[in-house]
């Protein structure tokens, strides 16, 4: 059994269902993965509650005025900002303590939050419809209306950022929220759910919210009639299955999937620019990011240089508790990923050669939590298990290519194509490369930069759909056809 977490007093974390606080049959603990230690316990929903999710937000769409007034919707998504920027140091270090972030990238986590909802607030008085006398005296318009009720399903990886990713975008354009959060972040789940309740201009019912530890209360939002559309974050195996239960209801689904990143550095690349970033790019969230940069490929002629200078900064990270300002990463979520991770590294020394051997740390005051040092494996087939599989940990691949030709063939060689970034001085050079990778985002000489303006998502198996922007809230719309007078037939 595990030991209480002295330094945080017990919390409990309940679920938000109609605008009222709501307990679950279990109670489950949460742990902290830099000790073992139990932090408190959280209201671990299922199937009931995601009933009870459905109907009171089906009943929130169907009533009041939240779908058709604007003003109201952008009111209540300012609102949610500000109560989140007040009680932001707060959430920052329950996610730290909780997920095994470090305090700046929970902090970054966070802060990248708050303007996603003032965006979509703003967002929520604009219109794109279009009209147009089609015929003398036949006046024809397009008028966007909300979907309906929205399913979202969001992981423990980032679960502030990617909830408010797409219930943002939902509750702008007029839809009402059903929600499932992981119960790896169960506590981190219930402030944010305390935060949204405490918007006062949102209307009960129209935000309605629970965290499940297991899957029956999420197959139920997929598959329920009651779901008009699904934003789901997660794993490509997952999204497939997803995509098959919303099939029997034709909802729309909008996935953001898995990636394999491909961060391609050419001979004329700034290598002093170049590798802090690589670094970051393997280790940030501890690898446990769908746009890890998990595949470094590099041009011959520099290969030894960034071999051995990228070899050295992985070795150098320092690791420890998320909280623990001196920590360069945290650990993984828990201890079986931390086991899974090392078990992948150990099986690619089989066929490919480990510059880096990080792994599972078994020693040590670190021992008890789920540490995993960074690892840097250099492959040549791309064809391997370690370049084609998602390892969702600090491990990145090390390929050496020839020629822009070869470059564009090794990055596009996997299933996923969520991201991709290209170093070189030449500046046409990553338009040129950019624009024959098979990936959703394009980066030129940096890495992770995302904007709420700007649509991004994945090409392939990384997913269907687009995240940010105005396509990011079209997701949660459908079009109507209005046609005045009607023509008589």
């Amino acid at each position: 059994m595990s030991s209480i977490d002295q330094s945080q007093t017990q919390t409990h974390a309940r679920n938000l269902i109609g605008g009222v606080w709501t307990d679950s049959s279990k109670n489950t603990p949460s742990i902290n993965p830099a000790t073992g230690a139990v932090l408190g316990v959280f209201a671990d929903g299922g199937a009931d509650e995601a009933r009870a999710a459905i109907d009171a937000a089906r009943n929130a769409f169907a009533t009041g005025d939240w779908t058709r007034n604007r003003e109201l919707r952008a009111q209540a998504l300012l609102e949610m900002a500000d109560r989140l920027a007040e009680r932001r140091d707060e959430l920052v270090a329950r996610l730290s303590r909780e997920n095994g972030k470090t305090l700046a990238e929970a902090g970054f986590e966070v802060d990248a939050s708050i303007p996603k909802l003032r965006y979509y607030g703003a967002l929520a008085l604009t219109e794109s419809g279009r009209a147009a006398e089609v015929k003398p005296g036949i006046y024809s318009m397009t008028l966007r209306q909300p979907a309906g009720v929205a399913g979202v399903i969001a992981p423990w990886n980032s679960p502030v950022v990617l909830a408010v990713r797409s219930f943002a975008p939902a509750l702008a354009a007029g839809c009402t929220i059903a929600m499932k959060l992981p119960g790896q972040t169960g506590l981190t789940n219930g402030l944010l759910y305390e935060i949204v309740n405490a918007t006062k201009s949102l209307p009960p019912g129209v935000f309605n919210a629970f965290t499940e530890s297991g899957s029956r209360g999420a197959r139920l939002i997929v598959s329920d009639p009651g779901v008009d559309v699904i934003s789901y974050t997660g794993s490509t195996r997952t999204g497939r299955a997803i995509m098959a239960d919303a099939a029997g209801t034709l909802k729309g689904t909008s996935l953001e999937l898995g990636g394999k990143t491909p961060m391609i550095v050419f001979d004329d690349a700034d290598l002093d620019a170049a590798v802090p970033v690589l670094t970051a790019a393997i280790i940030t969230f501890t690898g446990q990011f769908c746009m890890t940069g998990s595949r470094v490929l590099v041009q011959r002629g520099i290969a030894d240089e960034l071999r051995t200078r990228l070899s050295a900064a992985l070795e150098a990270v320092r690791v420890g508790a998320g909280d623990d300002p001196a920590s360069d990463m945290g650990p993984l979520i828990d201890q079986a990923n931390a086991d899974r991770v090392d078990q992948i590294v150990a099986d690619a020394a089989a066929y490919a050669k480990i510059l880096v051997r990080g792994g599972r740390v078994t020693t040590g005051p670190l021992a008890a939590g789920a540490f995993c040092r960074p690892s840097l494996v250099e492959v040549d087939d791309v064809s391997q298990p370690i370049v084609q599989q998602e390892v969702f940990g600090p491990v990145a691949t090390f390929e050496v290519f020839d020629t822009e030709a070869d470059a564009v063939a090794r990055a596009n060689a996997t299933e996923y194509g969520l991201a991709a970034s290209v170093w070189s001085r030449d500046v046409d050079r990553p338009l040129r490369v950019g624009r024959e990778l098979d990936a959703g985002t394009i980066w030129s000489n940096t890495w992770a930069a995302i904007f709420d303006q700007m649509e991004e998502g994945g090409f392939k198996q990384s997913g269907v759909g687009r995240h940010h922007g105005i396509r990011g809230l079209e997701e949660f719309q459908e079009i109507k056809h209005v046609v005045h007078p009607a023509p008589r037939l």
